[in-house]
């Protein structure tokens, strides 16, 4: 309890933390109803770019939580903010769903196939074979080449799908590049979002999530973590990984509990 004691503020991952597909999970209408209460600053952030936060906003109201799209931060969001000073002015080429060439839209980048300046990958459940190839000729070529996020699988209430991790190690095998940055948890791009956007320091951050190599690895960064075994990760998995949570329980009930 000791490292709950320093926290000012909480971030929640979403797929497998607060809910999987259009499940619920338990915990999840206490614990945020317990934040608002206390005035508790709070992030919903989502390594899924393949929604925009409105989607997001939409998807939680109609689960039961009464939340805003401010209260919510996508990777895909966090990569347009990061790169838009250098090549929002400038064609870029996006491998993404139309909900986020919409969020880049807004940003207001000029989407292209033909001569961009950057390529951006992100979690693109409309992926075509033509897409990728595309993206594999532009990245062959040169081009600055960016990742929304990591994650190898995304997970739902019948197991799990194939994520952008997955489409990262396709280019590579074809062009023998990895992207030049990725965006999202456990990197510090998202990081520096989270501080800008909670005005606060990293270590009164608490991050909570299912996953050991994004949400738990933001631990590196001087957040506190809260590991919580309602999605990709299991209880058997913590001792071999070289990221160690704070805390660890099954779900957001867990953590509500400890909190009370």
């Amino acid at each position: 309890m000791n490292k709950l004691a320093q926290v000012r503020g909480f971030v929640m991952d979403m797929d497998g933390t607060i809910f999987l597909g259009e499940t619920l999970l338990p915990g999840a209408v206490d614990f945020v109803t317990h934040l608002q209460k206390n005035k508790t600053p709070f992030l919903f952030l989502t390594n899924n770019s393949s929604k925009h936060r409105e989607l997001y906003e939409q998807k939680l109201n109609r689960l039961g939580l009464n939340v805003t799209a401010a209260e919510i931060f996508t990777s895909g969001e966090a990569t347009a903010i990061y790169l838009k000073e250098k090549f929002a002015r400038f064609g870029i080429y996006l491998v993404g769903t139309p909900a986020l060439e919409t969020e880049f839209q807004q940003h207001g980048y000029f989407l292209t196939d033909q001569n961009p300046s950057a390529v951006v990958l992100g979690f693109d459940t409309t992926l075509t074979y033509e897409k990728l190839w595309k993206l594999c000729d532009f990245v062959r070529a040169g081009l600055p080449y960016f990742a929304t996020h990591p994650d190898l699988n995304c997970p739902t209430e019948n197991g799990y799908m194939p994520d952008i991790g997955a489409m990262i190690a396709f280019v590579e095998a074809s062009t023998g590049r990895r992207p030049d940055q990725i965006i999202g948890k456990p990197n510090l791009p998202v990081v520096d979002a989270l501080k800008e956007r909670l005005r606060l320091p990293v270590e009164e951050i608490c991050m909570i999530g299912d996953r050991l190599y994004t949400d738990i690895a933001l631990g590196q960064a001087g957040l506190v973590t809260v590991l919580v075994l309602s999605g990709e990760t299991k209880a058997i998995d913590v001792p071999e990984s070289p990221f160690k949570p704070d805390i660890t329980v099954d779900n957001l009930a867990g953590l509500y509990e400890l909190l009370r």
